[in-house]
Parts: C-alpha cells; structure tokens; sequence
C-alpha cells in the first residue's frame, strides 16, 4: 500500500526519498524513528501519525495541519519544553501495537501545509531539531517497514520504479530463478546488474579466489581484506545488504551439478574455458532451462586490441540446432590474449549490458523488434551484428 501511494503522490515519494521511515496504517501515514530530547536532555524515539484523506483508491491529500504523536512530550535546548505545539493529550488505535500515540501537537505556520512532506518537515524541524542538534542524528533512516514493502526482494526501497510508474513491468521477475555460472570480469558486472533486478531468486556459482586482477574488471570497491577470500565471500559481503533471495557458492557447474540448478528459470553462462562450458551446456541443455552464453574475443592489430563481445541466446526448444552452430567457443585456447589484459572492465561490462538486455527482451520488460538469438559488437567500429530466428 505504501508503495503504492508513493507512485501516486509525490509528496508521499519524497519523504521516501529523504529517508523517512513509513508505513500506511488503514487511513493514516505513520513516519517512525523521530528523535527528540526527553525532559532530561535524553535522546528519545518516538513517531509522527498524519491522517489520510483519500482521493481515491492511489492518491491522498493532506487537509489539516495537525500530527498526533507516540512519544513523551518534547523538550528543547534549554531544558524546557518545545513551545507552541498546542494540542494536548489523545489516543487513538492504530492496527500495528508498536505505536502508541500518546498525544496531538497543533504548529500551523502562516499559510499552512500545501502537503504532507512540508507538513512532516515543518513538525520534524520543530521537534526533532534539538535533538538533531545535540546528538547528531537524523530521522532519515530509510528504515523500510517490511510489511509495507511485501514481497520486495530489496532491502532498500527501489524509487526509480514508483517513481517511473513501471511497477507492472517489473512483475515480470516475480517468479524468476536466475543461475549467473561464473563470476570473472563478465559475470561480477552480470551479477551486479541482476542484483538490482527484482528476480526472486540469484544463484552464483565460481570457485576461484579473488585477487587484484579481478579487481581491475569487477564493479565496486576493493578492500584489503577482500584480497585472496573466495568470490564468493567477496560478493555476498558487498551485495547482503542490498537485497535477500542471494546465494553465492565457491564451486563450479559441470555435469554432475544438475541438484544445483533445481527450480532455476534462466541462466547466464560467463566462464572462459571452452571445456567447461561444453559440459555446462550438456546440463542445461537436458534440464530444458534457457541461457545466455557470453564471450569475448581480443587480439592485437596495429598495436592496438581489437576484437568483439558475444552474447548467444539457446531457448529450450532450439538449443542443440543453436550449439551445433559453434558460436560459442568448446575448447581451450590457453593464449588467448583476453587472458593477459586485465584492464578492460569496460568491454566486461558491455558485455554483461548485452546479456541482460538480451533477457529482458525476453521476459518483455524491454521491447524486442529482432527476435536475435546471437549478437555481436564490434570493438573497432561499435557496430552490432545479429542473427535472428528464422
């Protein structure tokens, strides 16, 4: 329901936004974790209550210029209590037992509220100010009540979809279980991308450790402590606290890993020994689960590197034709030049833009006019090349 009201009302979006931390309780919009001082100075906790009026079933409006209040009364710097805030003591239910109001505080500034984040603001300036001043917090918590949030896989409000009102179109990913099998430069931005995709489910496979190469083509920061852990340690710790439904494994796929990919709805291949991905496909391929392979491919010309990124669409129903094509490399090449330039996090990154772009065509969140299975990106020139279904 909030998240709702957010989409629709942008007053509602902003205080998201700033970091407050709501919930809709029936009609009313409760904002919680206000601080303020006690009568002895103390740093307490208490909530704002502001009634709803509907508009109708997503929008609301703001029409008095009260609050109601779960806390003990407020006190100021000097020690006595914050003036002006009229009101008095009251009660009133609310469905959630956590908050409790205790009082109502009446401070109509000159014009009065024009909505509810002017509203919270002003009430939050008043109250909160002193405490903010004396201890150094905020109210700006971002704590997201859960309840509120549903079945959201994140654990941080994702604004960008309410706010682009593409909540639909991301229901797409409900269901999804996702296997990314690999995680060197291609598959940690392939990762990082899922990651912030509202697929139930990411499942990341890769054996090897982390080390200062991997640094140079992967996302994010790099602690000293990350140096020689497995990747799969490394990526749990930088992502556990962006989203649940994650699980990371020090292992490799091979044919024998077919309990691993149970209930898996796609997956992305993004390993660089073409033995090991041939033994990868004979899994999916006999599962029925449908995949996007990646690949890159450098040389050097005229001093420069030049070569391409791959990504290769197999569905379930034209997989083997698709691999009988041999677009994607099944054996080793041990001096591939790939091997031995490290810093090109960028063509791993295009390269993961075009896999995920891919699978998104394909659960229709991004329009897909070429029905392309193979698509290739030259590096000398940027142009694309596709082959499409028949």
């Amino acid at each position: 329901m909030l998240f709702e009201l957010a989409n629709h009302n942008p007053d509602i979006q902003s205080l998201l936004e700033k970091g407050y931390a709501l919930r809709v309780d029936g009609t009313r919009l409760v904002v919680r974790d206000i601080p303020y001082l006690d009568s002895n100075g103390g740093l307490q906790t208490g909530a704002f209550v502001a009634n709803l009026m509907f508009v109708d079933q997503r929008r609301v409006r703001q029409d008095d210029h009260q609050v109601y209040f779960a806390g003990s009364a407020p006190y100021g710097l000097d020690g006595r209590p914050i003036p002006n805030l009229g009101g008095g003591p009251v009660s009133i239910p609310l469905n959630k037992t956590d908050i409790v109001v205790q009082r109502s505080f009446s401070n109509k500034p000159a014009g009065g509220f024009p909505n509810f984040f002017e509203k919270i603001e002003h009430y939050v300036r008043v109250i909160s100010g002193p405490a903010m001043e004396r201890h150094g917090v905020t109210p700006f918590t971002f704590n997201i009540d859960r309840e509120a949030a549903g079945a959201s896989v994140f654990k941080v409000h994702d604004t960008l979809t309410t706010r682009a009102e593409i909540g639909d179109l991301s229901q797409v990913f409900k269901e999804e279980v996702v296997a990314i099998i690999g995680l060197g430069g291609t598959g940690s931005y392939l990762l990082d991308f899922m990651v912030k995709t509202p697929v139930q489910e990411i499942r990341a496979f890769d054996a090897d450790q982390y080390y200062v190469h991997n640094a140079f083509r992967s996302p994010g920061r790099l602690r000293d402590d990350e140096l020689g852990q497995s990747k799969a340690v490394v990526y749990a710790g930088r992502y556990e606290n962006f989203r649940s439904g994650l699980a990371i494994q020090q292992k490799f796929i091979d044919k024998s890993s077919a309990a691993d990919l149970e209930g898996v709805t796609f997956a992305f291949v993004c390993v660089d020994r073409g033995s090991a991905r041939a033994e990868i496909f004979d899994l999916l391929i006999s599962l029925g689960i449908p995949y996007i392979d990646v690949g890159m491919g450098l040389d050097r010309a005229q001093g420069a590197l030049a070569g391409m990124v791959r990504a290769t669409y197999y569905a379930p129903e034209q997989a083997e034709q698709v691999r009988q094509m041999q677009l994607a490399e099944m054996v080793d090449h041990p001096n591939d030049e790939y091997r031995r330039n490290v810093q090109v996090a960028e063509l791993n990154a295009l390269n993961a833009c075009l896999a995920v772009i891919k699978y998104k065509q394909i659960k229709r969140f991004y329009v897909d006019d070429n029905a392309a299975y193979h698509m290739l990106m030259g590096i000398t020139d940027l142009k694309t090349f596709m082959e499409r279904v028949a």
